[in-house]
């Protein structure tokens, strides 16, 4: 599998080409931002675009959406807990894909958004804004903070600790780094587990 991240200032955001090392469709994950470079990056590997994986309906990740679809001919597959108004193919959590020749597994991981979703593809995982290097995505508040750890936990945290990480901001990383590293997983994990054993307590 061939991965090559766009990262742009406007959003600050990544956007991440994927595709097979055997065929030339491609897809993209998060189009926040689409510029010459972009576009260039896919024309010179001689890809052709046919899908775009959305992890959640934040602007700075959907933002260029349009721009791609004048030029491109792409399915778009984003969370059905999420309502845009474009058209676009639903996905499920545990719901898998095959798409490019790739086979996708898609993740539910509320918090940060109640729509976030993350797609493992391969050895890879694409996170969007649920788990980023160092540390979790932003939340509106405590109980989604909470929903959110929980749901990195049980949901990704138990995957090989050489699984690469892909975030929707910030460099790359693996998930034995987050393990080891995750200031937010160490600290806000611990804190929410004393509370969860002082609430059995009482």
């Amino acid at each position: 599998m061939n991965i090559y991240q766009h990262f742009s200032v406007v959003g600050f955001c990544n956007t991440y080409l994927v595709a097979s090392k055997t065929h030339s469709e491609a897809l993209l994950i998060d189009p926040g931002h689409v510029d010459l470079e972009l576009i260039n990056l896919i024309e010179s590997n001689n890809y052709h675009l046919k899908h775009v994986l959305l992890t959640h309906r934040h602007m700075s990740h959907i933002e260029g959406l349009g721009t791609l679809q004048k030029i491109y001919g792409v399915t778009v597959h984003g969370s059905s807990f999420s309502s845009y108004d474009f058209e676009y193919e639903s996905v499920e959590d545990k719901q898998v894909l095959n798409l490019c020749n790739l086979q996708i597994e898609v993740i539910h991981v509320p918090g940060h958004s109640l729509d976030s979703m993350v797609y493992k593809i391969d050895h890879a995982l694409f996170t969007g804004d649920t788990l980023l290097c160092g540390r979790i995505g932003s939340t509106p508040g405590y109980r989604e903070q909470a929903l959110l750890i929980n749901s990195i936990n049980q949901r990704l945290m138990n995957f090989d600790e050489n699984t690469l990480i892909f975030p929707g901001h910030g460099t790359a990383t693996k998930i034995r780094i987050e393990r080891m590293f995750n200031h937010d997983l160490l600290q806000l994990g611990t804190i929410q587990t004393e509370r969860e054993h002082w609430r059995d307590e009482e």
